[in-house]
Formats: structure tokens, sequence, C-alpha cells
């Protein structure tokens, strides 16, 4: 066992004391692990739109002071009564969602969405006891989707973290705890594009792009992206993807801009912005008999999908998918895999890095919409 194991961690955390404030560097105390619990020395960690989004307090109740963060690399410190799969010294990803391996969700073949440990973002507390593992002179700080790795060193549910290949490099394949992994997956577990097939991606954000990166992988013949930004769309062709549509460009909507250029429509399309309008152009830009449409971005609460039952009945699919219906503990070994024999590239996914003491001139790269991922070095 490690010197630490069983003691309480000082160590530093980047603290969000209010909604939209830059984040604070403190020392925390971080308590040991408790049954089916494990903590990790955080390596390096990433900043996905979900962590601005809350921090910005858009999301569903306000919860402070809080650290947030949850795609990261790290190591197994100690582990909790019980753990049996994990020991110390282990190279892991925690993920912001997890696999009970109990659950019927867990037990089945075709869910991801285990019923104990899926996404929560009210929740800032353990499941185990109700108490948080972090604090500051022993006032506690919440935590954020049961990971919070803006911190040295953090407590996780030992089912929200996957144990990955020791010699995979920690500060690339820290993207494939969120959203890498959900395009990624979007495409190649949900959408599933033939060898040849034509796909329509909608969004080219790091999660839209790595939807395309599925397309490239699965062999797409030509990939169709769609965005607002038509600055987006020069990076994107390092994705794989082969032609651009701005719907500001035209006129009639998008989904028949779409038909036009593809005999009737896509074969596939993934919808990856949220926006409610994308989500229907994205059905409707299928082809009929055969087309199948991917919604992964989360909508407005009020956003209402309409549609003409006709579009269904002409023998469209439309699916959802959640973390690319990867089972995190499961799955995830298998896509770092897929990086390791050279199948799926990240570094273009990476386009800055910065020490964690600026951690925030990333919140400031991503509300300026500049990059895709920025890489937060934890050892400075």
């Amino acid at each position: 066992m490690s010197s630490t194991a069983g003691q309480v961690i000082r160590c530093r955390a980047a603290v969000a004391w209010e909604a939209g404030k830059p984040l604070v560097i403190e020392e925390v105390e971080v308590a040991p692990p408790q049954a089916n619990e494990v903590r990790l020395k955080i390596l390096f960690t990433s900043l996905c739109h979900t962590d601005v989004y809350f921090w910005e307090a858009k999301g569903q109740n306000p919860l402070f002071p809080r650290i947030y963060g949850h795609e990261a690399g790290g190591i197994v410190e100690s582990v909790g009564e019980g753990v049996t799969d994990l020991k110390p010294g282990d190279h892991v990803l925690p993920v912001f969602t997890g696999e009970c391996k109990e659950c019927d969700h867990c037990k089945s073949e075709e869910s991801n969405m285990c019923n104990l440990l899926r996404i929560n973002t009210d929740r800032g507390v353990m499941l185990n006891d109700g108490n948080s593992r972090f604090s500051i002179n022993g006032k506690p700080i919440y935590h954020f989707v049961g990971t919070s790795t803006f911190s040295e060193y953090t407590v996780v549910h030992v089912g929200c973290v996957a144990k990955i290949n020791p010699l995979a490099p920690l500060d690339k394949v820290c993207v494939l705890s969120c959203g890498i992994s959900t395009g990624l997956g979007a495409t190649l577990n949900v959408a599933k594009p033939p060898k040849g097939s034509t796909v329509a991606i909608f969004g080219l954000g790091a999660v839209g792009l790595a939807a395309a990166e599925g397309a490239r992988i699965a062999g797409a013949s030509r990939i169709i992206g769609v965005d607002l930004n038509a600055n987006r769309f020069e990076e994107a062709k390092k994705f794989g993807v082969t032609e651009f549509v701005n719907p500001k460009d035209y006129k009639k909507p998008v989904q028949e801009v779409i038909a036009e250029m593809t005999s009737g429509g896509v074969d596939r399309s993934v919808e990856c912005t949220g926006n409610i309008d994308a989500m229907i152009s994205a059905f409707e830009c299928v082809h009929d008999g055969w087309g199948v449409a991917v919604l992964v971005g989360v909508p407005h609460k009020n956003a209402e999908f309409k549609t003409h039952p006709m579009n269904v009945l002409n023998e469209r699919t439309l699916k959802g998918t959640f973390f690319g219906n990867y089972k995190p503990r499961s799955d995830l070994p298998s896509v770092v895999e897929k990086y390791m024999n050279q199948e799926l590239e990240l570094e273009k996914f990476i386009t800055h890095s910065v020490p964690f003491s600026e951690i925030n001139k990333a919140f400031e790269y991503m509300l300026k919409g500049e990059g895709l991922r920025c890489i937060i070095r934890m050892e400075e």
C-alpha cells in the first residue's frame, strides 16, 4: 500500500466558489476512500463544455463551492474496502457515468445507462455516506458528476473508473473519458455507417469531430460537416470531413440542401449540437428506406422534437445515445487500444496545454471558442 493510504491527503485543487467566477487554487483535504471507492492521483485533466455549463450555473441546481472536472487520466493511490479489481499504481480514466455491473442496464448488452451510477449533475456528495471527501478547514467542498478532476487527488466510486493499458500516454487518452468517446461511439456503436456510405455531422466542435473521426474509421465515402461557424471547416478536414454546409448560406432548410447533394439523403447523420432545429434537420436529411439519425447533443429542457410521422413511416430511424453507448469499465480500455494501434488519432483534438496554476486560461479558450481540447498538467 502507498504511504498515504488511509490518511487524509492535503493537495491543490481548483475550487469554484461561485458561479462564473475564476477558479481559485486552494489547499484542500481529501479524505481516504470508503467502501467501493478509490482515491486517484490525477496527472492530466482537460476541460469539457459541460464543466463550463455548470460553472456558469446554466444547469440544474447551482451547487457551490465545488470542484469541477471530469475528463482526466490518473493513477490509483489507494482503494477502499471491497475494491478488488483495482490496486494502487493502476493507470485509469475516471468517468462521469458508471458501470456497477449488477443492475439491469449493466447486465443488458444494449445499454450503458447504469441505474446506480449514471450521470447525476445535482449530487455533490459520495453515494456511500452522503458526504463529500473534499474539505477546507473542515467545511465541505462539493463533488461534480462523481469525478472532480480539477484536484491533484480525488475520490471516485469504483464503478466510475476504467483501468487502462499502463503504456498509454495519459496526456492524450485522458480526452477519451468524455467528449471524444461520446462522438466516436455515436458513430461506431449507434449509427454504424457501412463502408462507402455518406454521413452528415451536425456541429463541428470536439464531439462532432469525434463523430466524424468515427465515420472516417468506418470507411465512409463522404462526410458532410454542418456548422454555422465557417471557421471550423478547415480544421474539420483533418477529421475526414469532405464537404461543408453552412445553413446560413441557403434560403431553404438544410435538410433539403443535403438531400439534393446526396440523391435523396445521407445514409447516416449524427447530431452534436443540442439545438432542436439541428436535431430535426439531422433526422429529416437521412435517406428514406434505410437512413439512420443519431442524437448526441443535449437539448434545452423545454425543447420539443417535431416531424411529420411519414418521415418515420418511410423507414427512417431515429436513435439517441449516451456516452457513445460505451460501458465505461468494460469498453473504454478497448477504445484506448484503438489509439495505441494508431487506428484512432487523438493528438489532433488537443489544441492547447496549460499548467494547473493557469487552469482559468483553459476556460478562456473555451469561452472564446478557441481550439478543441486544452490539457491541464497537474504536475508543473
